[in-house]
């Protein structure tokens, strides 16, 4: 018998540890190497974990949602073993190690908490209804339906005191029993959201935030891109958008104005001499911002390339803890949900973020005439410790201009 260690992967140095979310193989179930047995979730990525060797899965040594560190132990491979041949140690373990009278199972752990509450008060069993929501769980619904359930309409509520199981970590809100009557589902955030919540809530907490708004007719650069983006397609292979463009003119702005560039670190200002930019985009897990390094030598095309790349793993889940790492400043669009105007929330320690916008046509005035024009508000949220009014609303004009005005950005005017 040779077996093999399956490991938890190394951990970046400011995630201390992780969870495992599901296993895709069980004990005696053949496994090819490099074939990814686990995934495991940080607080900014998932990792997958492969296979270090092919054999039979032997033993599993920490379930679904364990907590875990680095080159934690968490599973062991029989590289000689056959598949369904389950070694002695993946076995369950005997019955008589289990408590002689098992207590049946509470409603609630196959009922929704407003079920079980209604089970609970008119003296209701979880055997005599049968479920209709997911995986069998009896909604508030199915209780009400019960002929069980006319009768004892009329009781006195029972006191007894029934605590609602929770559902499993991975379960997903339920829209059609969350429309059934009064019902409640919940649902424990992932480590990604939480560490989201956390971040949020900390920016919030620590920084002096402040936002500055401005507007910008968006024409000269859709024009510009009506005019160019089949050919620019053609010929680098990458769609032609206007992400790009903000990120130059972003990056135009904090080379005038460093300060929005930089970051506080205690009592110190640490002005960056690169421009790594962040760009929020939302995934099935939470908010990632995936990190563009060193983008004034980018060019358009190589801008909108990793944009579209960052998007498909962010949608996959499969960002890297190196691609989600620093970052001297950020750009979220919300513009791309509907969203008319926002004030962002910076992401530390960053700080200042551009918040970008959908763009609509609206009325303006130029030249003492109405016209109408394709419009977008750009927020500008920065932190006042470091950042005054004067350098953030000229960085956000410069960012205003240099849309409005293509060539600046060539001429670095």
């Amino acid at each position: 018998m040779a077996i093999v260690e399956v490991k938890v992967p190394q951990l970046s140095e400011s995630v201390a540890d992780a969870t495992l979310l599901q296993w895709k193989k069980r004990p005696g179930e053949a496994v090819a190497q490099d074939e990814i047995i686990i995934e495991v979730e940080t607080d900014k990525v998932v990792l997958e974990v492969p296979a270090p060797a092919a054999g039979v899965m032997m033993q599993i040594v920490r379930e679904n949602g364990d907590t875990v560190v680095a080159d934690e132990v968490i599973a062991k491979i029989d590289t000689t073993a056959q598949a369904g041949a389950a070694s002695s140690e993946a076995k369950p373990a005997p019955a008589a190690t289990m408590p002689a009278a098992a207590p049946a199972e509470p409603a609630s752990a196959k009922a929704m908490p407003s079920a079980a509450k209604l089970m609970a008060e008119q003296g209701i069993s979880a055997a005599q209804i049968e479920g209709s929501g997911r995986d069998g769980r009896i909604t508030k619904g199915d209780v009400l339906a019960a002929p069980a359930a006319q009768p004892a309409a009329t009781m006195a509520p029972a006191r007894t005191a029934v605590k609602p199981a929770l559902p499993e970590v991975k379960a997903a809100v339920n829209i059609s029993q969350s429309l059934e009557g009064r019902p409640e589902q919940r649902v424990p955030m992932s480590r990604l959201r939480a560490r989201i919540a956390q971040r949020l809530l900390e920016s919030q907490q620590t920084n002096a935030i402040l936002t500055t708004f401005n507007e910008v007719n968006m024409q000269p650069v859709m024009e510009l891109r009506n005019k160019y983006k089949d050919k620019f397609e053609k010929a680098h292979g990458a769609r032609l958008g206007f992400m790009s463009f903000f990120v130059k003119a972003a990056v135009h702005a904090l080379k005038k104005y460093p300060v929005v560039n930089a970051s506080v670190d205690g009592n110190d200002v640490v002005y960056h001499g690169y421009f790594d930019i962040g760009i929020a985009v939302g995934s099935p897990r939470g908010l990632v911002v995936p990190v563009l390094r060193d983008v004034d030598q980018m060019s358009l095309a190589e801008i909108e390339s990793k944009i579209a790349e960052y998007g498909q793993k962010a949608k996959e889940g499969k960002l890297s803890l190196e691609e989600l790492t620093g970052g001297t400043f950020s750009i979220s669009n919300g513009g791309v949900f509907g969203s008319m105007l926002s004030t962002p929330i910076i992401n530390p320690p960053q700080s200042a973020i551009l918040g970008v916008h959908a763009t609509k046509e609206r009325a303006v005035v130029e030249n003492g005439q109405i016209v109408v024009r394709p419009m977008n508000y750009l927020a500008m949220s920065y932190d006042h410790r470091i950042i005054d009014g004067r350098e953030a609303v000229l960085a956000l004009v410069a960012i205003k201009e240099a849309l409005e005005d293509p060539a600046r950005l060539l001429l670095d005017l």
